[in-house]
């Protein structure tokens, strides 16, 4: 096993609900890859704790879909399925969907700045590291959920974003060049600005599906 975490131990959580959110980020970041074998003994000496959190950590994992386990070969970090991609994929469409007709009606002037700021920087990651280049696109996408001046929506979202970031970085992969993605943002940026909600509607419908077909191209079988 080769990924690289460390535990988060700020909080006042249960050991085994720490030793969780250090594994679901290492997996949906990539730091523990598909189909990479989960061994408690190596985990345990990494986070300094005993198998037992680990054990039980791994097993929430399972019941969310991010680990297998295997009768007699163990825990292993499951592959990006097909039924996996459609399910988040639409849930985001439905709340990104929401949240630009809110920002197109909502968002101030130093948030149209921001966002605009935000698309610029995001151009300026191409040639970087998948991770920093994805880091820009959620700095850019969380711009416009802040706009949209609906609380609960963005704590919806911030909920999803880890689950969505798996997908964002096979995307960015696929994708090689951030040109395609930094134009989509561009005309998305200037539609916000028009408070054109219908134009900015279909552009999100759009970058979005463009998301699912090349990720579910990608994907085995």
């Amino acid at each position: 096993m080769t990924g690289e975490f460390e535990l988060d131990s700020s909080g006042f959580l249960p050991l085994r609900e720490v030793v969780y959110e250090a594994l679901r980020k290492a997996i949906l970041k990539e730091k523990l890859k598909p189909g990479e074998r989960l061994m408690e003994n190596t985990i345990a000496l990494k986070l300094g704790v005993s198998r037992t959190p680990v054990r039980e950590a791994i097993r929430m994992l399972s019941d969310e879909g991010l680990v297998l386990l295997i009768p007699r070969r163990g825990a292993q970090v499951a592959q990006i399925s097909r039924q996996e991609l459609m399910d988040v994929l639409e849930i985001r469409e439905s709340l990104e969907i929401l949240a630009i007709s809110l920002a197109c009606e909502r968002i101030t002037p130093e948030q149209v700045k921001m966002l605009e700021k935000k698309a610029e920087e995001f151009r300026k990651s191409d040639g970087k590291n998948l991770t920093e280049i994805a880091e820009a696109d959620v700095a850019f996408h969380e711009v416009i959920y802040t706009a949209s001046g609906n609380k609960r929506l963005l704590s919806i979202l911030n909920n999803l974003r880890e689950q969505m970031y798996r997908f964002r970085l096979e995307y960015l992969k696929q994708m090689g060049s951030t040109e395609v993605i930094a134009q989509e943002h561009d005309a998305i940026v200037s539609a916000i600005r028009e408070e054109d909600s219908e134009t900015a509607i279909k552009l999100m419908k759009d970058h979005i599906e463009k998301q699912r077909y090349t990720i579910e191209s990608a994907l085995p079988g």
